[in-house]
């Protein structure tokens, strides 16, 4: 570093001076490590920028330089881990994708409401936590019209129900269609009681979605987290149409 001599009139950079250095390291929300952290040239550029205009009749103080080195080490240790950080969930999600292959062609059993309609018959189950008072099935189109609805039994448990495909009416609908399962129950005193459900579908291919791997079920666009993954039923379902 060249030295300007005494008699020199050059005029420290305010933004460099000695000063703002202390309020760097003071200030970690505002000034400090936690702002530099998001952008690592900025740190360099301005400590480089800092030595460089130093008033030489008063240089920087030794505490607040090395103060400040440690600061950039930490910078670069903490961007290097969240690299590392990176490198790895990316990793995690590759394996977590190739230990759902073996799944695709095996009927599964997962939480939520949704399905697809595969072969005239779409799956579900629905549990009950008390016994109600009255209790109504639905099944609603991706457009959320109702095609099929009927009364169930409101004993407290677990249910199976087979859809067969068939509106109320009578009406067979295509397969490939999404559908949706929903109960209402109440309580003799007309509380609600909420049921929970679960839905049967067939894999047909494995994605990965914001780092977490997703079963597609039948020719659709319905996509089942891995971890909503209740059993794997077998490469087909045994259960009839029971609707």
């Amino acid at each position: 570093m060249t030295v300007t001599p005494a008699t020199s009139t050059q005029t420290p950079a305010p933004a460099a001076s000695s000063s703002g250095a202390a309020s760097s390291s003071a200030n970690g929300t505002t000034n400090g490590v936690l702002n530099f952290t998001q952008n690592f040239n900025t740190f360099l550029t301005l400590l480089t920028t800092q030595l460089q205009n130093q008033d030489p009749l008063s240089p920087m103080d030794t505490d607040q330089f090395t103060n400040q080195l440690v600061q950039f080490a930490s910078v670069e240790q903490q961007i290097n881990v969240n690299s590392n950080l990176k490198t790895l969930i990316a990793d995690q999600s590759g394996a977590e994708a190739i230990s759902a292959l073996p799944v695709v062609g095996q009927t599964i059993q997962y939480n939520g409401n949704e399905t697809v309609l595969q072969n005239g018959q779409a799956g579900f189950s629905y549990t009950l936590p008390t016994t109600a008072a009255s209790a109504t099935l639905q099944i609603t189109d991706a457009s959320g019209a109702v095609v099929f609805s009927k009364s169930i039994s409101p004993n407290a448990g677990t249910q199976n129900f087979i859809w067969n495909g068939q509106t109320s009416a009578g009406a067979q609908l295509p397969d490939g269609g999404i559908y949706k399962l929903s109960i209402a129950a109440a309580s003799a005193t007309n509380a609600p009681i909420t049921a929970t459900t679960t839905a049967i579908g067939q894999v047909t291919g494995v994605s990965v979605n914001n780092n977490v791997a997703d079963f597609t079920v039948g020719n659709s666009t319905l996509q089942i987290p891995m971890n909503s993954l209740v059993s794997v039923l077998g490469s087909s379902s045994s259960s009839t149409a029971s609707n």
